[in-house]
C-alpha cells in the first residue's frame, strides 16, 4: 500500500510545498494532497511523484515511517527556523532511526549507559560533574567525544542541512539516543554542539522536553557543555593569571574548544575580570575567531560508522547498496555520514564490529 506518510517525508526532505511538488511532478495540487492524506494513487500519479522527488518507487510501499514531534527534538534554534528547514530536519531523523535500525540487524552496538540527570538540570555543572564520575573519566580532557558518546549507546550521524539555522539536534526513540551534528561548523564548535546535545539528552528528555522553558533548557545545556569539556579543576590547575587572547589560543587545544568557549568557561569561573572579559572577546574578534577557528583542531569521525562501512565493505556491501537496501536515493545516506565516516581503506583493518547473519 502507497505510504502517505513517507510522500510527506521525502517532500519534506527536498523542502518542497505540496503546490511545489505538484508542479515539479506535472499534477495538480489536489492529487498531491489526496495521496498525502491516505488517497491511494495510480501507478502513473506514483511515478510522477518519485521521479520528481528523485525518491525509489519501492520507499513509498514500505511500512509507515517513524515519525518525530518537534517538541520531542532539542532544536536549539527553533524560533529562527523556517518550516521548510525544521520539516527536513525532522525527516532526516526518521530517515536516521530507518538507519540505524538497518544497522542494528547486522551488527552488535553498544547499549545506551546515560543516566538520568534531570534532577539536576537546575545545577548543570553538576550534571556534567556526574556524569564524568558515571563514565570514569575524573577531571581530564577528554580524547575523543564522537568516540566517547558511540560507546556509550549514542547513535551520531551528520547533519548536512546548508543553513545557519540548524546547528545540532538531539532526541531519544524506543530507549536509543539519537544525535546530528552539522559538519559545516569548525570542529571545534561541532565539539561543543555535540556536548550541548549530550546535555539535553541527559537534562531534559528524560523528564519531558516541553517542561522546561525553552531558553532556560537552552543554558542549560550550554553551561552542561562547557563544564563537561572543561573541567573546572583542570582549567584552573593549568591557568595562572589570564591576561591575553594568545593565552586562550594556546590553551584551547588541550580541550578541543573553541578560544571563545574557553574564553568564556575562563569568565564564567571567574578567572576573568568583565573588563578583561570583554577585551579578550574583541581581540580574538579581530583575529578571526569569532567566525573560525584559524588555528583549529583535527575533525572527529565515527568509530562506529566506519567500522561498519569497512566491515560492509569486507563483504562485497558498497555505500549504493546499501542506499538500495534501505530504498533511499544515496544523497541521503551519504548525507547522514557526510565528514563521519572517514575515508574508505582500499584494504580495511579486520572490523571490531561482527556482522551478524
Amino acid at each position: 500500500m502507497f505510504s502517505a506518510e513517507r510522500l510527506r517525508m521525502a517532500r519534506f526532505r527536498r523542502k518542497l510545498s505540496g503546490k511545489g511538488l505538484a508542479e515539479a511532478a506535472g499534477l495538480t495540487p489536489v492529487t498531491v494532497s489526496k495521496a498525502e492524506n491516505g488517497h491511494q494513487p495510480d501507478e502513473a500519479t506514483v511515478q510522477k511523484l518519485a521521479d520528481a522527488l528523485e525518491y525509489p518507487i519501492d520507499f513509498f510501499f514500505m511500512e509507515p515511517p517513524e515519525t518525530l514531534e518537534t517538541k520531542a527534538v532539542s532544536f536549539r534554534s527553533l524560533k529562527k527556523m523556517s518550516a521548510a528547514e525544521r520539516n527536513a530536519s525532522l525527516a532526516a531523523g526518521s530517515i536516521g532511526i530507518a538507519f540505524y535500525d538497518w544497522i542494528e540487524k547486522h551488527f552488535n552496538l553498544p547499549l545506551p549507559d546515560l543516566i538520568d540527570l534531570s534532577k539536576e538540570r537546575d545545577r548543570p555543572e553538576v550534571a556534567a560533574r556526574l556524569l564524568r564520575q558515571h563514565w570514569g573519566l575524573g577531571d581530564r580532557p577528554i580524547g575523543s567525544l564522537l568516540k566517547l558518546y558511540e560507546s556509550k549507546g549514542i547513535r551520531v550521524l551528520s547533519l548536512s542541512e546548508n543553513t545557519p539555522n540548524v546547528d545540532a539536534y538531539s532526541f531519544w526513540h524506543a530507549e536509543r539516543p539519537y544525535m546530528f551534528l552539522n559538519q559545516r561548523k569548525t570542529a571545534e564548535r561541532s565539539n561543543f554542539d555535540s556536548a550541548h546535545e549530550l546535555g539535553h539528552l541527559v537534562l531534559h528528555f528524560h523528564a519531558a522536553r516541553q517542561s522546561a522553558q525553552i531558553d532556560d533548557a537552552e543554558k542549560q545545556a550550554d553551561q552542561f557543555a562547557s563544564a563537561f569539556l572543561m573541567p573546572e579543576d583542570d582549567v584552573k590547575s593549568r591557568f595562572g593569571h589570564v591576561y591575553s587572547a594568545s593565552q586562550i589560543i594556546q590553551a584551547k587545544h588541550r580541550w578541543k574548544v573553541s578560544a571563545m568557549a574557553l574564553a568564556t568557561r575562563l569568565h564564567g569561573l571567574g578567572m576573568l575580570s568583565d573588563w578583561n572579559y570583554r577585551s579578550i572577546i574583541i581581540e580574538l574578534g579581530q583575529r578571526g575567531y569569532r567566525k573560525g577557528e584559524p588555528v583549529g583542531v583535527e575533525r572527529e569521525t565515527s568509530t562506529v560508522l566506519g567500522k561498519v562501512l569497512a566491515a560492509l565493505w569486507k563483504n562485497g556491501v558498497t555505500r549504493s547498496e546499501i542506499a538500495q537496501k534501505l530504498n533511499l536515493p544515496w544523497e541521503e545516506v551519504e548525507t547522514l555520514i557526510f565528514d563521519l565516516a572517514g575515508h574508505m581503506p582500499s584494504r580495511p583493518e579486520a572490523p571490531s564490529l561482527r556482522l551478524v547473519r
